[in-house]
């Protein structure tokens, strides 16, 4: 495992920030387990838990208006540093006009032992929420959550529904590899939510 402290990274049109390495899941399908990096970049395993400072400090020798959005990504679950984040939010707002993301596993709540979603007023444009399966069975084979004690199946869900109060885009995700049936049951189950779904390509490294 190569660690380095790559911060921020391109994808597409967009910036990604690597806010932590933290996760409470270890998904069957997730890049991490398939190298140091995505997408061509750099090791994205850090060195340290970067400040919300360093972060901006990555920001600041980017030319944004050359992204189409700056996304709160990277090899971590973002919501595991909570504060960071919103604090590279705040400053991304008070700088410039360009898109925010959130991608998320949707379990900020049980991290952070409080509801987050308020918080993400105004700081975020989007968030997009790894619904992964169909039914909480499902879910937890192939998300394999650390949190035992709690339905993670459902206070995701609960999460995705709850932050459109809060947030102007909200959608979930699968990856294309869970097969047809089960991106159709996710499909609906994302309808009668009234969140879109959005299908993601598997990406092995």
């Amino acid at each position: 495992m190569k660690r380095s402290m790559t911060l921020t990274y391109e994808v597409g049109s967009g910036l990604y920030v690597n806010v932590t390495n933290k996760c409470p899941c270890n998904c069957t399908f997730c890049i991490r387990n398939n190298g140091d990096g995505a997408y061509g970049s750099d090791p994205l395993w850090l060195e340290h838990q970067p400040s919300a400072d360093e972060l901006i400090e990555s920001i600041k020798t980017r030319d944004l208006a050359k992204y189409s959005e700056v996304v709160f990504c990277g090899y971590g679950e973002p919501t595991c540093e909570l504060e960071t984040m919103l604090r590279v939010a705040d400053y991304i707002k008070s700088i410039s006009s360009i898109k925010t993301r959130l991608n998320t596993n949707g379990l900020g709540n049980i991290i952070n032992k409080r509801r987050i979603e308020p918080e993400l007023k105004g700081r975020l444009d989007s968030v997009s929420v790894s619904l992964n399966a169909p039914t909480k069975e499902e879910y937890d084979e192939v998300t394999r959550p650390s949190f035992k004690d709690v339905d993670c199946f459902a206070a995701m869900f609960e999460f995705a529904q709850e932050v459109k109060k809060y947030v102007p885009e909200v959608m979930f995700t699968v990856v294309d590899v869970i097969g047809e049936d089960k991106i159709e049951l996710s499909r609906q189950l994302a309808d009668k939510a009234g969140i879109r779904l959005r299908v993601r390509e598997y990406i092995s490294g």
